[in-house]
């Protein structure tokens, strides 16, 4: 039976693997984000999950690949801040698990380990182009919210391919309130903390608890501290931007990007010198709160303008609307910013802030996230005909999707009993 059984075995491994049949996509206008440029009438050719080339009009193509046609082509796009699938309905507590309010952990608490590559706002993400999502948790109780990472939009079980990319910290009124209520604690809050890693030894040695952390949560940020982590703060205003400056100063080592940056523009010149990029909102151009009184929908075009790195994201509502970053860049577009950078700032850039080799681009090599356009991606009026994600179609429907279409034309035969008076 064994011997049989390894036979059987052997004939398999021998068996010959149907290879994967090629896609060639035809573009009218194909961004490239690299080197390339757009170019008119031009064609994508994927194979085996990857960007097999990218050229013009009468490049070669395989021979038997499936050939689709679209008005734009462009990488994935990559939500550079969201809480996507970490929620289904936000105010219902049992189904929210983007941050722990009475926990007594903080900077341990892992944001992946609360994913559902299930949740409805997966998909929709997905149909709106974007293949990849940075997911951050909340800090609810202390100012370091746990661990972000990076998830495709398959919606299947293994789609986190990046844990723990990022350690998350809010800072600004926010980090002030859970840091017992002004920015002075904060700031305290945070070197204690980062003297607790650095002296872990002797600190832990008798007791679970340091100055602020837990000996699970200063082990969680050690990566962060040596700078093999980035940080990912949460700021608003021109002084806490500084501050956070000051800091890297102090401490060069650190890898840092700054989420919100609402005053962003008025440290322009300190941040691209540090190099330090930034997610903004291009919709954030109003004094909400006393930390965005210079907020202005100019930001974006004023930091790119200055060499900032900039990447855009919609933070408001980021576990269900994260998908409307490309009306902000549209925003930021109509607002001065060029159009190149506002499409690097969803493809690109947030690729290189997050380490996420082979994608956000077309290039030869890469990962064959691929988007084809009915339009301009950055026109509201705009869709998705066709998603790829390392090279394999993507469904075109959400649960919003179905009802639509179950609803559309319904016949009357389907329809309950009507009573009239």
């Amino acid at each position: 039976m064994i011997r049989r059984l390894l036979l059987s075995l052997a004939v398999l491994a021998a068996a010959p693997v149907a290879a994967a049949q090629p896609i060639a996509i035809h573009g009218e206008t194909v961004w490239t984000g690299t080197s390339q440029g757009t170019l008119t009438n031009g064609i994508v050719v994927i194979n085996n999950g990857r960007i097999v080339s990218v050229g013009p009009a009468g490049s070669p193509v395989p021979a038997g690949a499936t050939e689709v046609r679209a008005k734009w082509v462009t990488p994935g796009l990559i939500a550079a801040f969201s809480r996507i699938g970490l929620s289904e309905v936000s105010g219902v507590a049992p189904t929210n698990d983007g941050g722990a309010a009475s926990s007594a952990f903080s900077a341990a608490l892992d944001a992946g380990d609360g994913f559902n590559p299930d949740a409805s706002s997966v998909p929709i993400t997905r149909l709106e182009g974007f293949t990849r999502v940075v997911v951050a948790p909340e800090a609810r109780s202390k100012l370091f919210g746990g661990q972000g990472f990076v998830a495709d939009t398959t919606g299947l079980p293994g789609s986190i391919f990046k844990p723990k990319a990022f350690a998350f910290v809010v800072l600004g009124e926010e980090g002030a309130s859970r840091s017992g209520g002004s920015r002075t604690a904060a700031w305290a809050a945070i070197r204690g903390a980062f003297d607790d890693v650095r002296f872990f030894g002797a600190r832990f040695m008798a007791h679970n608890e340091g100055n602020v952390l837990t000996r699970m949560d200063a082990q969680a940020l050690m990566p962060a501290v040596r700078g093999d982590q980035m940080i990912l703060f949460q700021a608003s205003k021109a002084s806490d931007i500084e501050a956070i400056l000051d800091f890297k100063e102090q401490n060069p080592s650190l890898k840092i990007a700054i989420v919100g940056a609402d005053e962003g523009w008025r440290v322009s010149g300190r941040l691209a010198e540090a190099g330090v990029p930034v997610i903004v909102d291009a919709f954030s151009n109003l004094p909400g709160s006393f930390q965005q009184l210079a907020s202005t929908g100019e930001n974006a075009r004023r930091l790119s303008q200055a060499g900032v790195t900039v990447a855009i994201a919609h933070l408001d509502s980021p576990g269900h609307q994260a998908r409307l970053a490309t009306q902000v860049a549209g925003n930021a577009v109509a607002n001065g910013m060029d159009f190149d950078a506002a499409l690097a700032a969803l493809t690109v850039t947030p690729a290189r802030i997050f380490g996420l080799t082979g994608l956000g681009s077309l290039a030869p090599g890469n990962r064959a996230d691929v988007i084809a356009w009915d339009g301009d991606p950055l026109e509201v009026t705009s869709a998705p005909t066709a998603v790829y994600i390392d090279g394999e179609a993507q469904p075109m429907e959400t649960r919003q999707t179905k009802l639509r279409d179950r609803y559309l034309s319904l016949d009357e035969s389907e329809r309950p009993l009507a009573y009239k008076k």
